[in-house]
């Protein structure tokens, strides 16, 4: 693969978190590391003065930092080309330019700062909104492979999940499970409405298939089971994150009530989800 991986490393236990798994998924590609480090000369866009010496002392942690990243992917990849860069700016516009010429960008679920006691950190979120390439948001550390991931999909064209999604179960050698989830209907909340829920189950189940029929013929080695379930979707796949190694959302630019719905379920997902989280734009929208 020509586009490496790219990682943005702060130094905090997150980011390392982050370094060892885009280590493995470098690995995984056959792909170069690329690890990121911005400074951050004027938090919050207030022009600020640095004092004499700070510049150079910002550099040396950023190098730190670096060298720190670097040691732990070489440990854990040794056969990984490891590339490092010190960069100048706002964190999440950095990381979002190099996302431009990158397979993937991976970062820790939350980092260093005054915000560090958020759930997630605003770089994720920002990294998330602006990036090009999928985002990987690694939570808690790199564990033992369960050997299936998951990757949800609504009734719009959700078609660049899936081609991730193929490709990350492919390279993993795991089963993939496509989710979809609908929510129960009220009208049908009543005796004699199991026939017509029954039908409704089967028609998604149909759209499924046909939705990842093209990717399936592209990577026929794939194990796929299909998991029609009648849930909030965001629940479902934060429910589904337990038992797999990486669970895929995508994520549609456009405005309407199905593109809120695929934010409500990415923005879940980066909260509350119990591995790593993909989130992949597709730009056909809904």
């Amino acid at each position: 693969m020509s586009n490496p991986i790219v990682v943005g490393a702060d130094g905090s236990a997150p980011s390392e978190h982050a370094v060892a798994w885009a280590a493995d998924e470098a690995a995984r590609y056959k792909s170069d590391l690329r690890i990121v480090h911005a400074i951050e000369k004027w938090p919050f866009d207030v022009p600020l003065t640095l004092a004499p010496g700070e510049a150079g002392s910002l550099s040396r942690t950023g190098g730190e930092v670096l060298a720190g990243a670097e040691r732990i992917a070489h440990a854990r990849r040794p056969e990984v080309q490891v590339g490092v860069e010190l960069a100048s700016g706002r964190t999440v516009q950095v990381l979002a330019e190099h996302s431009r010429e990158s397979f993937e960008l991976v970062v820790g679920h939350r980092g260093l700062g005054g915000f560090a006691g958020l759930l997630l950190g605003s770089v994720g979120l920002g990294v998330v909104r602006n990036a090009v390439s999928p985002v990987v948001l690694v939570r808690g550390e790199p564990a033992a492979g369960r050997g299936e991931i998951a990757v949800g999909i609504g009734l719009g064209d959700d078609s660049a999940a899936l081609e991730y999604a193929f490709r990350a179960a492919a390279a993993r050698n795991a089963r993939l499970r496509i989710v979809h989830a609908w929510p129960f209907p009220e009208a049908l909340d009543e005796p004699g409405a199991g026939a017509d829920l029954r039908r409704i189950e089967e028609r998604a189940r149909w759209r499924v298939i046909e939705a990842h029929a093209p990717m399936r013929k592209l990577h026929p080695g794939v194990d796929v089971v299909e998991d029609i379930v009648q849930d909030n979707p965001a629940a479902a796949l934060v429910t589904a994150s337990r038992d797999v190694d990486l669970v895929i959302a995508g994520t549609h630019p456009r405005t309407g009530l199905p593109v809120a719905r695929s934010h409500a379920v990415t923005h879940a997902l980066i909260h509350h989800a119990h591995c790593p989280v993909a989130v992949v734009s597709c730009p056909t929208g809904v």
